[in-house]
């Protein structure tokens, strides 16, 4: 089996998106073309980073414009600097 793994500073988000068609309230079908895409994605894989502060499988936000996607085996990744992740996307308690 072969799997993407990212060398020094880099980490592997996977970009895989949801096939479902999108309406709008009125019914009208979103074209992907249309869609914004969004700026989180799962972790998947980290290069060399001491004490990144993240571990596979968080939910992290990105900067836009940032990264090289990249398409192996079918599916959509994108390899991101460390430095270009922005937040990690945690669950909390309401108060």
């Amino acid at each position: 089996m072969k799997e993407l793994q990212p060398l020094n500073e880099n980490v592997l988000l996977d970009l895989t998106e949801d096939k479902a068609e999108q309406k709008t309230a009125s019914g009208i079908i979103i074209p992907d073309s249309a869609k914004e895409k969004p700026q989180y994605a799962k972790v998947l894989a980290i290069g060399n980073i001491e004490n990144a502060g993240i571990a596979v499988g968080d939910m992290v936000v990105y900067k836009k414009f940032s990264g090289t996607e990249l398409e192996f085996e079918g599916r959509k990744y994108l390899m991101i600097p460390y430095a270009d992740l922005l937040a990690k996307i945690v669950e909390t308690d309401e108060i």
